[in-house]
């Protein structure tokens, strides 16, 4: 019979937040396969669990990724975790995950703590909704790009950011929002939540941020780019009628233009 695959959540910060079941499967199973043995070694230790560890980060994934395979097939059962939080949510084993389920074996979600959902449960949120955007490019237009997707959508969407990019963040979404909430450090000895208004916030620890988009970064209606078209018929460039935009409908932004030129098949 073949082995099973279990992706298992372990706590963010406070070791007391995880399940009965997951201490269960990670005493019982054959070997866990561990983002950082270090730190998953200090979990086991804590609660007395004495399974044998295996490194499986995003370096070694796909190289490693044959052999643990094999040994599901072989009948071992695996648990796979992260540092802290659900493993292949901006976590490695998402190749491991896929090339199981392509092989016809089982894998079994082993919940637990989240930072993305324990903002967004204490984030006062009037939203039923949210996208999941983990952490953005580090660097770059391509940072821009991502987050103007992201805005596009008009719904809230929580990011995950480290303490040495997060007044970069919080700086680029300056005008953009309603709302946004913080929360640092969740679940741990510093935990922090609180509405951010451009107050100083403190560059340590780790953060998730819930951004609820103002309701001009919605893309507007196609009704309002046939001005668009009409003047790039006209021969104006791009720059041109962003100028024009800029005075005649401040709310649509650059970027929506140029998907809307996109899809309209213009260059």
């Amino acid at each position: 019979m073949e082995g099973i695959l279990y992706v298992v959540a372990t706590p963010i910060g406070n070791l007391e937040d995880i399940t009965e079941r997951a201490k269960r499967i990670l005493s019982d199973v054959d070997l866990i396969l561990a983002e950082d043995t270090r730190e998953t070694k200090k979990l086991l230790d804590y609660f007395n669990i004495r399974t044998s560890l295996n490194s499986y980060h995003k370096f070694s994934e796909k190289k490693d990724l044959e052999k643990f395979v094999t040994m599901l097939e072989e009948g071992k059962d695996l648990a796979m975790v992260s540092d802290a939080g659900t493993p292949c949510v901006s976590d490695p084993g998402k190749f491991l995950v896929r090339e199981v389920l392509e092989k016809s074996m089982k894998v079994v979600p082993v919940p637990g703590a989240s930072a993305a959902i324990s903002l967004f449960s204490v984030s006062g949120s009037e939203s039923d909704v949210f996208l999941f955007g983990g952490f953005l490019p580090s660097t770059g237009s391509v940072r821009n790009q991502v987050l103007d997707k992201l805005f596009s959508s008009g719904v809230p969407f929580v990011l995950y950011e480290s303490p040495k990019r997060i007044t970069n963040l919080l700086s680029l979404l300056e005008g953009k929002t309603k709302r946004v909430v913080v929360g640092r450090e969740l679940t741990k000895k510093f935990e922090e939540v609180f509405v951010y208004k451009d107050q100083a916030v403190t560059e340590k620890g780790e953060f998730a941020i819930l951004v609820e988009p103002s309701d001009k970064e919605k893309l507007p209606d196609d009704e309002v780019f046939k001005l668009a078209l009409i003047l790039k018929n006209k021969g104006l460039s791009l720059k041109d009628i962003c100028d024009v935009y800029e005075v005649v409908a401040p709310d649509v932004r650059k970027n929506a233009l140029k998907d809307f030129f996109i899809k309209a098949g213009c260059s």
